[in-house]
Formats: structure tokens, sequence, C-alpha cells
């Protein structure tokens, strides 16, 4: 069957806060000049926000200049920040780092705790009424090309294939959308961005970016132990001194708390589990009695980009531009990337209704959105945080933390020029230890009302896939799992996959190891095509749809 065709002006992959931003800063240009530009977005979730997790802490920045009125207009961003804390863990105890000591930019004044996956659907509907068109359940499973080299839009993949690849009935194929201009918006390590990346060389002389994986849990706790509004960042237990990471603890209105743990992807021992790691932080007995009587409502995991200025790729190429999380605008000691997504986006909108206006076809390099970029808050916002998260890479997290405290503060207070260096940043998978030379970790079993398994949490995020369909986690080499993530590593993708999704299975002897993948488990976290060390295994969209269904995160 031939593909279908759709022509639009401009096509955004991803119904997240950068696409959703770009697509209705496009409409508000239109009605400012009296133009018209037909905007589609299309998303891979079964609705706009059930594949968004974030913390979230949100500072409302963009939200501002995007939408001013946003309060009269409903947005739901109802618990301001009122108290805030950064804990330093031990095994038992716990220190309140007092805020005298901390970077003011790390300050959270001003910003509220909401549901990302809310305010994603907010937003959507301030889109829709200014004539956005959004398309959910549709995976952008491939760029498509003009003849000249630049993009022409995206295609959608093919509904009901099986597994072996042959047609089922009712199968569908794929449809194109054809744009003058696409923004790829497909957040952290998207499956085109990757691509993107490779056809036009946008990683040319910039670092490597790096990662961390969040795992997250939302609960409806005891009122006597609710406190809205309440921010608390930890660091320290239950990581090790050479691993990166942290915990948050944020209390929303309705007695529901989000706890939750990153863990920097660059970790050495491959016997270390990020889930495990989040299970046993809430044990502290600084955080267990914040959950006593109360119950776990919802599960997720996603990872983030953590390398900041110095690993943000080429944002544009003829033809289209990268927008958000595909690019990595995350400020990482401030555990903020929103506010940045949606600049972006607004920028890149700009850069695309000036280049419409003109007259232009489409193909073109959107410099305009480039150079804007270099001289917005966003640039500032990273350029001053430049140097905190690989200093903890390059001194260890306990003389790294001190020295980016340091750092940050020098640019706080103006003498950001005694700092003129820039930190370089390393690949995740490329820090990984051979499992000869890491000690195993032993992770207590969990008891079932504050500690969870794997199974049981992906339960709880809603994930579904159709089952017969190609597997979505591609191997490039089928026998390097046993090869030699088993063999050298003791096949850490076992442990440093949130979801179950890969397991070594032996028959009833102990012998014939093989990797099982339960691709049906996936809750898109991307984490398999980061961390894995030989960089075999490759994440592709699965059929549109398919995936988490986060409610509130």
């Amino acid at each position: 069957m031939e593909r279908e065709s759709m022509e639009f002006d401009v096509v955004i992959v991803g119904g997240g806060p950068a696409g959703l931003s770009a697509a209705i800063r496009l409409k508000q240009l239109a009605a400012e000049k009296g133009g018209e530009v037909n905007v589609c977005v299309i998303e891979k979730g079964s609705e706009i926000g059930a594949h968004i997790l974030s913390g979230a802490v949100i500072d409302p920045i963009a939200l501002n200049e995007l939408i001013p009125d946003w309060k009269e207009k409903g947005a739901p961003l109802h618990t301001p920040v009122t108290d805030n804390h950064h804990w330093v863990l031990s095994e038992k105890k716990h220190f309140d780092m007092p805020h005298v000591f901390l970077p003011p930019l790390m300050s959270n004044k001003g910003a509220y705790i909401v549901s990302l996956g809310n305010v994603c659907r907010w937003l959507a509907q301030q889109a829709e009424a200014l004539g956005v068109e959004i398309y959910p359940g549709f995976a952008a499973a491939e760029v498509l090309y003009n003849q000249d080299g630049s993009v022409k839009g995206i295609a959608t993949g093919d509904m009901g294939v099986a597994k072996d690849g042959s047609r089922k009935d009712g199968f569908t194929p794929g449809m194109e959308l054809v744009a003058k201009y696409t923004l790829f918006a497909e957040g952290c390590r998207g499956s085109l961005s990757k691509g993107l990346f490779h056809k036009f060389n946008l990683r040319d002389g910039v670092d490597p970016q790096t990662f961390g994986l969040g795992v997250k849990e939302l609960w409806e706790v005891a009122p006597e132990h609710h406190k809205p509004g309440l921010v608390i960042h930890t660091q320290g237990w239950p990581l090790d001194s050479k691993t990166a990471g942290g915990g948050f603890i944020y209390h929303l209105e309705n007695n529901q708390v989000a706890v939750g743990f990153v863990v920097a992807l660059d970790y050495e021992n491959p016997y270390l589990s990020p889930f495990e790691e989040m299970q046993r932080f809430k044990t502290h007995p600084a955080i267990a009695p914040m959950f006593e009587g109360g119950r776990r409502i919802v599960y997720g995991a996603r990872a983030i980009n953590e390398g900041g200025l110095q690993s943000i790729p080429k944002l544009i190429f003829p033809g289209g531009a990268l927008i958000g999380c595909a690019a990595g605008f995350v400020n990482v000691p401030r555990i903020k990337g929103s506010h940045n997504a949606m600049k972006t986006g607004m920028l890149a909108a700009e850069a695309v209704f000036e280049a419409l206006s003109r007259g232009s076809t489409g193909g073109e390099e959107l410099t305009a959105y480039a150079d804007a970029f270099r001289k917005s808050w966003v640039y500032q916002d990273l350029y001053r945080v430049r140097n905190a998260r690989p200093s903890l890479a390059k001194f260890g997290v306990t003389l790294g933390t001190v020295y980016s405290g340091i750092d940050m503060w020098l640019h706080n207070i103006g003498l950001g020029f005694l700092v003129p260096w820039t930190l370089r940043n390393h690949a995740d998978h490329a820090a990984l230890k051979k499992a000869r030379e890491c000690k195993p970790i032993q992770y207590p079993k969990p008891d079932g009302k504050l500690t969870f398994d794997r199974l049981s949490s992906v339960y709880l995020s809603n994930t579904n896939h159709e089952e017969d369909q190609p597997c979505h986690l591609t191997l490039k080499d089928a026998g390097v799992p046993i090869r030699i993530n088993l063999a050298e590593y003791d096949a850490p993708e076992q442990r440093y996959c949130p979801a179950g999704v890969y397991e070594i299975v032996r028959d009833a002897d102990g012998a014939n190891p093989r990797l099982q993948i339960n691709a049906q488990n996936c809750v898109h976290c991307k984490t398999c095509d980061i961390k894995d060390p030989t960089q075999n295994i490759n994440w592709v969209t699965p059929e549109g749809g398919g995936g988490p269904n986060y409610p509130n995160m």
C-alpha cells in the first residue's frame, strides 16, 4: 500500500513542553501578524502527557512569556514552593545544608510543584484552541528527505505489523507528514534525533551528551505527613562516593507526594541498579516516616540530559531544528529543564515564522534560531552551571560538589571571569568497568509496603504494547549480549533497566544462557540505548500509542 501524505507549514515531533510551546508561539505570531500557519503536532503516546515524566518543580519564566495570563486560563500550577531543603545523607542521618551555603541560582523561590504531564495536557488545550492539529497515538518512525538532502518531514510507523514482519488483518501503512519545516521535540535520546545527529554531523565539535536515569513514584500519603509546597533534594547515601546522583521529594496538592531518585549514568559498577537504589533511598530513617500509612499510586522512569552547554549539538539543519530535550537544555544543579525546553521551542517558532513570512518554501537552515539561542537567557542559564556536572566526574562527588559550588557562586556574584574554562564530558557507556573489577551489590528484598519489585512497579505505569509486533529494542549484533555483556560485565542490562525488560534465561541445567527481551514492559526511558557498554542496543519507536500511560506524572 502507498502511504498517504498530508502537507503542513510546520510539523512538530513530540507533544511535550518544547513542542507544544513552539506550536502555540507559531499560532500566536500568525494571529498577531494577520497570517496563517498550518501546524501539526504528532505524539507517540496514547494521549498528550501519557509519556511525560518529570519531578517536577517548574520555573514559570517561559510560561510567563508564552501565556502571561496562564493563571486566569486555569494552568495546573497549584502548589507554589513554600519550603526548600537540601539534605546530605549518611546511612542513618541527614544534614540539612543551610541555604546560605547554596548558590542563589539553586533557589526555588517563585517555582511551582507540578505534574508536568498535566501541564502538557493544558498546553495542548491552548494549542488546539489556536488551531493547532494534534495527533496523539502516532509514532514518528522515519525522517523524510528532499532530493537536495534537506528534511522534508516525517513518516509515522505502520500499524498492524506482526513480530515476523508480516501484515496482520487491519494493517495500516504509516502516513507521510510533509512540511516546509520540521521541529524535533522528541525529548531525551530521541530515536529520530539520533539519526539527524549522524546525517548532518550535528555533534561534531561538541562533547558527548551525558545522562541520568530518574526513577519516580507518586504516593498518596497520610494527611499528617503532607506539607504542600515542601521541596527536599538529597545527595549522598545510598550512592557511593564515585557515583553522582540524588533524591527528591515534592509535596503536591491533594495529599500527593512525588518521590524519586536520579543516578548519573556514568556510574562504574555494572552491578549497580538505579531502580534498587531508589527503593533503598526510601528506607532512610529521615524519609521512611513520610510514607507511613500511605500508598503508592504511580511509577515511572525516564532518562535525563545532564551534559549541559558543552554537550548541546548544532541545533539546525536544512529544513528543521532540534528543540527542548532533543538537544539537551537541562540545568542540572537546578534540576530543571522545562523552562528552557519551552523557551527554545518559542525561539525556533519565531525563526520559522520569520522564514515563512519572507516567502521561504522550506529546506533552509534556521540560522535565526541558533543566533537567538546564543543571545537568550537559556544560554546564560546553562553557561553559569556548565562546570557543575562534569566536575563530579573529574574530581569525584565530594570534591566535585565543593568545586561546582565555588564555580556557581563566582558566576552568581559576577566573578565568573575567574573560571573561564569549561570542563569536558565523556560518554556514559565508556565509564562502565568490567565485572571482575567491581564488587556485587546486595540489595534488600522489597517489603511490598515501602519498597517494591520491578514488575509490580511497571504495572503502576500502565504500560501496554501490542505484543504481536516487531521488537522495538533492536540489537546490532545478536551475539553481543552473551559473548560480551554477560561474559565481561555480568549482563548489566538486567540491572540498569528499571522495567525488567532484559533477562538472561538458561536451560534447566543452567546451560545455554540467552538474552530474553520483554519489550512489552518497556517504559521508554531510553537507558538501554544509553548505557549498553558496546552500544549494541538501538531503541526505535514501537507501534504508536504503546508504552506507559502516566497520570499526574
